[in-house]
C-alpha cells in the first residue's frame, strides 16, 4: 500500500493533444469528475478517474487559477495531478458571448435521438464554459470557489 507524503508539494499538470497547458505547484486542486467535483490536497492516495466537462481550479496561497476542461482523465500519484483532456481553456480566455451563442444554437429542438444527444452535450459544454468564466469574474473567498 502506498504511503501518502504531505511533505512533497502538490503539482498540477494539464495536457491537451496540442500542448501542455499547465505545470505548476499548488496547495489545492479541484477537478471536474464525470459525476461531481474532486478536491485534491497534498498526500492524496493514488487515483485514476474519468473527467467531465467543467471547472478545474488550482490554488496557491490566495491565487486561484480557473480552467474550462472538456472531459478526459485524471491521474493522481505521488502528489502529482495529471489531467489529460481534449480541451483546456483559461477562464479569462473564454468568450462568454460565443459560449452563450453556442448554448442558444444547441437548444434548438431536433427529432433525431443521436442529434439530440449531441445537442445535449453541446449545451452542457456551453453552460460549463459560461460558469467557469463567471466564477473567474467573482472574487474568490474560499477553496471551493462557489
Amino acid at each position: 500500500m502506498e504511503t501518502p507524503t504531505t511533505s512533497k508539494p502538490l503539482q498540477c499538470v494539464v495536457v491537451t493533444p496540442e500542448k501542455a497547458v499547465l505545470d505548476e505547484i499548488c496547495d489545492f486542486v479541484a477537478v471536474p469528475m464525470y459525476d461531481g467535483e474532486l478536491g485534491v490536497l497534498p498526500g492524496r492516495l493514488s487515483l485514476i478517474g474519468r473527467l467531465g466537462c467543467g471547472e478545474l481550479r488550482t490554488k496557491k496561497g490566495n491565487r486561484v487559477h480557473r480552467f474550462f476542461i472538456d472531459g478526459g482523465f485524471v491521474q493522481i500519484k505521488s502528489n502529482i495531478v495529471t489531467v489529460l483532456t481534449s480541451k483546456a481553456q483559461k477562464a479569462e480566455d473564454i468568450d462568454v458571448a460565443s459560449a452563450e451563442a453556442a448554448l442558444k444554437a444547441a437548444q434548438v429542438p431536433v427529432a433525431d435521438p443521436a442529434a439530440q444527444e449531441t445537442k445535449h452535450k453541446a449545451q452542457e459544454r456551453a453552460r460549463a464554459q459560461i460558469r467557469v468564466a463567471k466564477h473567474n469574474e467573482a472574487p474568490s473567498l474560499s477553496l471551493e470557489g462557489h
